[in-house]
């Protein structure tokens, strides 16, 4: 019995030093973190710090103004429509049905786009060239209050161009940051609630796209954006995985797509972009111009699937590009994106110039008497998608058949 009390009695003294040994440590940990803490933040410091903080957000005076713009540019059933041409390539439009470049058949054209009788039932934004938006139609009025009696709203395109990146790959970046605070107040005076900057990303190539290209065309993007929220615009942004020629698969288009949208929303957060105050211009994932048409099932599987692993829900309307789709293609994969995501947290909706003008273009003609006929055709065409992008289209199509369009990338700069 003693035995066992003796050996009781030491191990509660053998256990009294290991309790005298922890406390010991832990008074040293303590020590350790508060010579790491100063000791004199308290808590009453803390909420002071804490009521200090102030987000970019906070500091714009916009910022509510470029939520509920974005938000009523991106309303479902609605798109845009995408007239920021530049003159040279409006002038390529015009001669390919006979009508010569001036500044005049310029205005002529868009004053048949922006008075559409109805455009504005399926239309809620309209993208304008810098000399667009300072036109007027024919009997005086200012093209912006043309398209806001209509409830459109008018953007402005404000990048200067493609420049082709060092390394001989063809690859671009994006010109006109220089100067484009002043420009962008100057538009918001004369109007415009939203700009649009153009980056491309080239793939099917040996060795692309770069990380250089990929960096180089984000950080524009996000540098873009942020000037434009600053200065109360709504920033579309526009990372275009281009269509090109090549054999290349779906499967690759929506890697890179990923690769890029990634990158670009990551540099839109460093950049402090309010994503519930911008849109998206990307475009949809398809196979390359020399590789077999996907089914519009499968791009929209495969884009579905790229937005939802790169775009958070806070933006709210993708505004897909038509690229180089046929007018009855882009309506048809629009319709298939929204039975593949019906319920999804962004608008998938429509941006679109090609596949709303062609066959409108080819209508006018340039012959007055063929005004009434265009708009007709133009109203039909933006109808098709306004129900595509409810999930409601069943054809016929306004503008049947035709083949995709290998895209020209003007370079050079100065909006050429």
């Amino acid at each position: 019995k003693r035995d066992t009390q003796k050996f009781n009695s030491s191990g509660n003294i053998l256990l009294n030093n290991a309790g005298k040994m922890m406390a010991m440590m832990n008074k040293s940990a303590m020590q350790s973190r508060t010579a790491r803490v100063p000791a004199a933040r308290s808590r009453a410091q803390v909420r002071v710090r804490a009521a200090g903080f102030t987000t970019v957000e906070k500091q714009n005076p916009f910022a509510e103004e470029l939520k509920k713009n974005a938000a009523y540019i991106s309303q479902r059933g609605k798109g845009i429509l995408a007239s920021d041409e530049s003159n040279a390539t409006t002038g390529k439009r015009l001669d390919s049905v006979g009508v010569e470049n001036t500044e005049d058949n310029r205005r002529a054209w868009r004053e048949l786009l922006y008075t559409a009788p109805g455009l504005g039932q399926y239309i809620s934004g309209a993208i304008l060239f810098d000399e667009t938006l300072y036109q007027k139609t024919k009997d005086g009025r200012q093209f912006v209050d043309v398209l806001m009696s209509q409830g459109i709203y008018p953007g402005i395109k404000v990048d200067t161009g493609l420049q082709v990146l060092p390394g001989g790959r063809g690859e671009t970046t994006t010109q006109g940051l220089d100067g484009l605070a002043d420009r962008c107040k100057a538009y918001r005076a004369q109007g415009a609630k939203f700009a649009k900057w153009r980056a491309v990303v080239k793939i099917g190539s040996d060795g692309c796209p770069t990380s250089t290209a990929i960096h180089e065309n984000a950080h524009g993007l996000a540098r873009y954006a942020q000037i434009c929220q600053q200065e109360g615009l709504v920033p579309i942004v526009e990372p275009e995985v281009t269509l090109g020629p090549g054999d290349y698969s779906i499967e690759e288009t929506a890697f890179w797509s990923e690769r890029v949208y990634s990158h670009v929303m990551r540099l839109l957060n460093e950049y402090d972009v309010m994503l519930d105050g911008i849109l998206l211009k990307p475009n949809m994932c398809l196979p390359g111009l020399d590789a077999p048409v996907a089914t519009p099932k499968e791009v929209a599987q495969y884009t579905v699937r790229t937005m939802k692993r790169s775009i958070p829900p806070a933006v709210p309307g993708i505004h897909f590009l038509s690229g180089g789709m046929s007018e009855e293609e882009s309506t048809l994969n629009l319709q298939a994106l929204q039975e593949e995501m019906p319920q999804s947290p962004w608008a998938l909706t429509f941006s679109y110039g090609r596949a709303l003008q062609s066959t409108t273009l080819k209508t006018w003609s340039g012959k007055p008497e063929n005004v009434a006929a265009a708009q007709d055709i133009l109203v039909k065409l933006a109808a098709a998608n306004s129900a595509a992008q409810l999930g409601q289209w069943k054809g016929p199509h306004p503008a049947p058949g035709g083949g995709r369009i290998l895209q020209a990338l003007r370079t050079g700069g100065a909006g050429k």
